[in-house]
């Protein structure tokens, strides 16, 4: 139709009016999508239907990565501790050694008492007793029939008490029903068994001013430490340990930064067992961690869903035993994570595979004493028995 020289045709935009309303019911479904698209720009259904979808699932599988990567920016790095240099060599006199540290040395030995929470490292805690074994007066331990995570469990120590048959003399065992608190933070259990633990503890005996060792299984203080803290006067109340950190075997070192480990000057009424921070000095090399360092794939399986940070399974295949153990031989994370780190400088330094160490200098002396038993937790030996 004309009106005033120009042409005005209707025709487009009462079609998708009919179409759109009442009035066009025989209308074909792909007629209906085009008349609601009318208007929408290729850019926007590409932002809509691709961009956004491709994002959220990036976040869902990855999230976690940029969490991390970002942390520099949204957290601080902990107070530094000041660091206590340790001086050690087996012909020196203990008089030497306390001068070295400033300390004074006293005329007899303090008690020592190792105190832990057992779960199901049975390898590790052989390892650890027989290294601490010539200095402790009373080993004390304590098992539940629950993990962290409210997993029933049975009483592993129980069943393989015969191979500590060593410690029995000086052995105080001690045993807890779990709480089963369904959906509870894993670390509200943790800090319950650690408060018994405390209770086993003052049963074993201890007294004011012997020294405690507060670390878990796989935080294993060295022989020599632990007689030289013991042998020397003025020593700080609190000292935490630095300790070599490894994962899987002592065939993968991460770095020198394990520190949760701790020795004690007991305070009756005062010193509570705990895991985390509790003083600002810290003694150089004096021992050895050694992650997720396990004979075989089940027991992987099995820590991964009971400790505390088992929130780390995101996905199911994260339990298969054939990835297990392809990251056991790559030293890759069990859980894809990116390092743990304040700067961006280390978070980056340390992604990828840890390096393969091949010393197997100054390690457990029990573990070199027993080798071919212990064979798995060497260099050059990262396969594990499927059960």
């Amino acid at each position: 139709m004309m009106s005033d020289g120009y042409y005005n045709s209707k025709k487009t935009d009462d079609t998708c009016e009919d179409v759109c309303g009442q009035g066009a019911r025989g209308a074909v479904s792909m007629s209906r999508i085009r008349c609601m698209l009318n208007g929408i720009d290729l850019r926007s259904l590409v932002l809509l239907f691709v961009i956004i979808p491709l994002g959220a699932l990036g976040v869902y599988l990855q999230g976690q990565k940029f969490t991390y990567f970002l942390r520099p920016i949204w957290d601080k790095p902990p107070k530094p501790f000041i660091e206590v240099a340790h001086y050690y060599n087996e012909n020196a006199t203990m008089e030497t050694l306390c001068k070295l540290h400033g300390w004074g040395t006293r005329d007899y030995p303090r008690r020592v008492f190792d105190a832990v929470l057992f779960n199901n490292e049975v390898d590790m805690l052989a390892i650890r007793w027989k290294e601490l074994y010539p200095y402790v007066t009373q080993f004390v331990i304590l098992e539940s029939n629950s993990t962290f995570t409210g997993i029933p469990k049975p009483f592993f120590f129980g069943i393989h008490r015969d191979k500590f048959k060593f410690v029995e003399p000086r052995l105080t065992y001690g045993t807890i029903g779990g709480r089963f608190k369904k959906r509870e933070n894993p670390f509200v259990e943790e800090a319950y068994q650690r408060v018994v633990l405390d209770h086993l503890i003052r049963v074993a005996g201890i007294e004011k001013d012997d020294l405690l060792i507060m670390s878990d299984i796989d935080e294993i203080p060295s022989r020599h430490t632990i007689n030289l803290l013991r042998w020397c006067d003025e020593i700080p109340p609190v000292l935490h340990l630095r300790l070599r950190n490894y994962l899987y075997s002592f065939e993968f070192k991460m770095d020198d930064n394990s520190w949760r480990a701790s020795i004690h000057r007991y305070q009756p009424g005062k010193t509570r067992y705990a895991h985390f921070r509790q003083a600002d000095y810290i003694l150089s090399d004096s021992g050895w961690h050694c992650s997720f360092c396990f004979r075989n794939l089940q027991e992987f399986i099995f820590k991964m869903k009971a400790y505390s940070h088992n929130d780390r399974v995101r996905f199911s295949h994260y339990l298969e035993p054939r990835r297990i153990q392809d990251i056991i031989c790559k030293g890759t994370n069990l859980f894809d994570m990116l390092p743990e780190e304040y700067t961006f400088r280390e978070i980056i330094g340390k992604m990828g595979p840890i390096p393969r160490s091949y010393s197997a200098v100054h390690l457990p002396s029990y573990l070199i004493e027993k080798a071919g038993k212990y064979k798995y937790l060497l260099p050059g030996n990262c396969k594990r028995e499927s059960s």
